[in-house]
Order: C-alpha cells, then structure tokens, then sequence
C-alpha cells in the first residue's frame, strides 16, 4: 500500500506514479492508487486530461472486467500515438472476450474478424494510418526467423520479440497460433492431395494390367479431376503467412 500524503501529489506526480506502476506490470497496486486519488472536482478535472491516468485507468477497467469503463475511456479521450498499441490491443482484447463469453467458446480467425469488423476501432486511439494486423515486411520477416526457430515461445521469448518488433505480446502470441493453424491446414492439405494422387495413379495402372483400352480416359476420370484440382489448389506454407495477423 502507498503511504504517501496523495493529496499533495500535482496532476504530474499522480501521471509518475502511474507510469512506474505500469510498467511494473502491479495492475492490482496501480488500481488500489487510483482509487485513492482526491475526488474533488477541481483534482478531478485534471487529472482527467491527463493521458497517464487515464491509460492507467483503461488498464485497470480491463483487468478488472469492467469493460464499459474501458470502451468510455478510449472513445472519450485522444490518445497520442505513443499510447495506441497498448489501447488498441485493450480494445480488441475486451471485445473478443465478450463475444467468447456470449458465445460460449474461445473465437476462431474468421470470429476475431467478424468482432472487428463489427467494433472498428475508434479515431481516439487509431491514426488511420495503418490498418493494426497487417504488419510491415520487416516485422513478418522477423517474426518467421524465429518461428522456424521455435514455434512455441514461451512468454519470456514473447516479450522479447515484442520488444524487437514494436509489437505487443499478444499480438506475438497470436501470430505464432495462426501460423502454426496454417502451417496445419497445409500439411492436412498436402496429405489429401497425395492420397488423391496415389488413388489415381493405383487405377491407371490397374487399367493398364488390365489391357483397358480406354486408358486415356481414365486419366480423365473424376479423381484424376479430383487430383488436378487438389495440385492447383495446394497452399504454399511459406506464403501463408504474409496474410494480415488474424
């Protein structure tokens, strides 16, 4: 707990205190400040301009599940950009686990889609600039040096190349799953594709034991389409990941 004499603490050593505890990570010790902030309106008012306090307050209505107060503070207040990775995945995240509650069961790729498309973020915390989860060139290009490293980091490896890409360990976090669910997709792809492949080589040569005359058009056959089709259609898992992070 503070023992400091909080009412003699100016708008700017309030934003102090809030940024050390921030960074520490304490969300309930930087909860358990705020609430012992002056309530007078003159304290009040200032405090509410000013960005520290109120990033501070945005964190601790997320963690603490109060996500009204979190979407208030974000679409009620400019933000300067330094402040717009951290509230945007506030933002995002809040949202996605409200649909997950609603619908009873964690969101797929297609789902994070849908609830962003349906909760845009808001100018208060977005540039315009940029759209959030498509990445730069450079960032997908480290992000991929160290998937094929480790597809699996660990949240101490997750924070490092958050560090390294400017990006948030949660947005690491999930380019690493929707790499891996790609990378599965393909290779299950593949799989198909080769036994369709194996199947439609099996009855040419069976033809051809057999003396069918009809060879060529068995190589016509639906599962020589099938197989046609499954070769054009094959994912490059290597391409796979220049989509937008989902």
């Amino acid at each position: 707990m503070f023992q400091l004499p909080i009412l003699n603490f100016s708008p700017q050593q309030v934003a102090g205190v809030c940024e050390t505890l921030e960074e520490s990570g304490d969300v309930e010790r930087l909860g358990r400040f705020l609430w012992s902030l002056p309530v007078a309106p003159a304290a009040c008012e200032a405090l509410n301009k000013n960005e520290s306090v109120l990033r501070a307050r945005a964190i601790v209505a997320f963690h603490g599940g109060n996500y009204r107060e979190l979407y208030h503070i974000l679409e009620n207040h400019k933000f300067t950009k330094e402040s717009h990775a951290k509230l945007q995945a506030l933002w995002l995240e809040a949202h996605y686990q409200e649909a997950e509650k609603l619908r009873g069961r964690p969101l797929g790729p297609v789902d994070k889609y849908r609830v962003r498309k349906k909760f845009p973020l808001p100018r208060t915390i977005w540039d315009g600039e940029q759209k959030t989860h498509c990445f730069k060139e450079r960032t997908r290009h480290l992000l991929r040096e160290w998937y094929l490293q480790d597809p699996y980091p660990n949240p101490s490896k997750k924070r490092e190349l958050a560090q390294a890409t400017g990006l948030t360990p949660t947005q690491v976090g999930n380019w690493f799953k929707n790499r891996r669910q790609r990378d599965r997709a393909a290779a299950a792809k593949n799989r198909l594709q080769q036994q369709v492949l194996s199947q439609g080589s099996g009855r040419a040569l069976r033809a051809e034991e057999e003396g069918t005359p009809e060879v060529l058009g068995a190589a016509a056959s639906p599962a020589a389409s099938l197989s046609s089709k499954a070769a054009t259609s094959a994912i490059s898992i290597t391409s796979s990941d220049s989509e937008c992070d989902i």
